[in-house]
């Protein structure tokens, strides 16, 4: 379901191509593109659930509290986001590029990836999805793609 989430992503919402809402041609063309319909069927519905999390009504959770609050992680959670993981979550919060919400967001939607190998390059594109989508944040959508594409390879200079 992540592969098809980052095709999507890569392919519609980062290229800044028209998003097509038709979930049968959007379907069709996942199809072709060597993807199974239950995964196809799975990540539409976590890109339905990502645009609901913006109704704060729906989730109450997702409400504003204080800014020093300090997040624990479920053992769920902790076995899905390993220490480096909720390090770089943490960092994003100390750097303004996360606040509470889009914190919760982030830990929501990866959460809902169903799957067991999950890896800080993942967390990354999932947090980029999210701020994609919330109105408002485009500062720190902007500051999330600059530490992702900026990074520089580990290594000896050259």
């Amino acid at each position: 379901m992540f592969d098809i989430l980052m095709y999507l992503f890569e392919n519609y919402i980062h290229s800044e191509a028209e998003v097509m809402v038709d979930h049968d041609v959007l379907t069709d063309e996942l199809t072709r593109a060597g993807f199974h319909q239950d995964e196809i069927y799975k990540a539409l519905s976590w890109l339905e659930k990502l645009a609901a999390l913006q109704d704060t009504d729906a989730y109450p959770y997702l409400t504003k509290v204080a800014s020093n609050n300090v997040r624990i992680y479920t053992e769920g959670e902790m076995a899905i986001l390993d220490t480096e993981c909720r390090g770089f979550i943490m960092f994003l919060e100390q750097v303004n590029v996360l606040d509470f919400t889009t914190r919760e967001m982030v830990i929501d939607r990866v959460m809902e990836l169903d799957t067991k190998d999950f890896y800080l390059d993942d967390l990354k594109w999932v947090i980029l999805m999210v701020l994609f989508n919330v109105p408002g944040r485009e500062n720190a959508y902007s500051q999330m793609e600059d530490l992702i594409f900026d990074e520089q390879p580990e290594g000896p200079p050259h």
